[in-house]
């Protein structure tokens, strides 16, 4: 039996490490590409990137073909928002976790329920995978950085053949971000305003972020509160997008007045400007509830 050809495919997401994998590899593989072998670069849009990371992805695509490299881009066939706000659930294979709601659509992602990940990257990803290695043997490399070595932990991380080469090269977070800065790729800014640069509308992301979100993007901060009226579930522990949006704008307003908003005297006020939500509502917005 004859045995597969080696394919090396790097995935790509766009942020700071895959970047610098992505840059430093091409470079290698340019310069000596028995060694440092190179067939592909797969790249999963998700439908939710900042338009920063659109035009950034689109750079890297362009210097990815321009070295004889095939730059692929692969999607899932129903969007963000359809599994957001339209997904139908068959009741009779799969049971409601929640008995007392009404709803379409998964509503938005939580810390125990990331369909978001499987649904509109996994998934789309392992096909692509499963695809090539019906003709090939194939090696990914992977961009987790020297710093991140806990997740080479999970079993997922743990495949043969997977390799690291930002972890064999010690190359951690930081020095990822300063070699593509080095290198002319800043994505406009984002990595100065934002600690993690995924999907902008992600609810997992810290309350510093969306503040920035709010600050810096007004106009993807409007249609995040517009999506988050049509959803059943609430968008970050028990706070809408309406609750963050009044908080913040308190936030502001104290700021602007010279007061602390660290204290408790301010969070004394912000219970009276946003009250918190009633423990009868969980992760659910009322109004979903029955009888609501």
């Amino acid at each position: 039996m004859n045995e597969k050809k080696k394919y090396y495919v790097i995935s790509f997401s766009g942020g700071k490490d895959s970047t610098a994998l992505t840059l430093e590899w091409l470079k290698l593989h340019i310069c000596n590409h028995i060694a440092y072998p190179l067939d592909e670069v797969l790249y999963c849009d998700t439908w939710k990137e900042f338009p920063s990371m659109v035009t950034h992805i689109a750079k890297i695509e362009k210097l990815v073909k321009s070295a004889g490299v095939k730059f692929t881009r692969v999607q899932s066939e129903k969007s963000f928002d359809y599994y957001l706000l339209e997904h139908r659930f068959d009741t009779r294979t799969k049971k409601h976790l929640y008995k007392d709601v009404e709803r379409v659509g998964y509503g938005w992602a939580g810390s125990r329920s990331r369909w978001c990940t499987s649904k509109l990257k996994q998934d789309v990803i392992n096909r692509h995978f499963k695809a090539l290695e019906a003709e090939y043997d194939v090696v990914h490399l992977i961009g987790i950085a020297a710093d991140e070595q806990y997740r080479l932990e999970r079993k997922s991380n743990q495949q043969k053949d997977h390799i690291y080469p930002l972890v064999y090269w010690n190359w951690t977070e930081a020095d990822c971000l300063a070699y593509c800065y080095k290198l002319g790729y800043d994505w406009d800014g984002l990595y100065k305003v934002f600690n993690r640069v995924s999907c902008w509308c992600c609810p997992l992301q810290s309350l510093d972020d969306l503040r920035n979100l709010r600050k810096y993007y007004p106009d993807l901060w409007e249609e995040l509160r517009e999506t988050d009226k049509k959803t059943w579930r609430v968008f970050k522990g028990y706070s809408t997008v309406e609750d963050l949006e009044k908080r913040f704008a308190f936030e502001d307003e104290c700021i602007a007045a010279g007061k602390s908003i660290k204290n408790k005297a301010f969070y004394t006020e912000l219970r009276e400007v946003c009250p918190p939500p009633l423990p009868e509502s969980g992760v659910i917005k009322s109004s979903y509830l029955k009888g609501g």
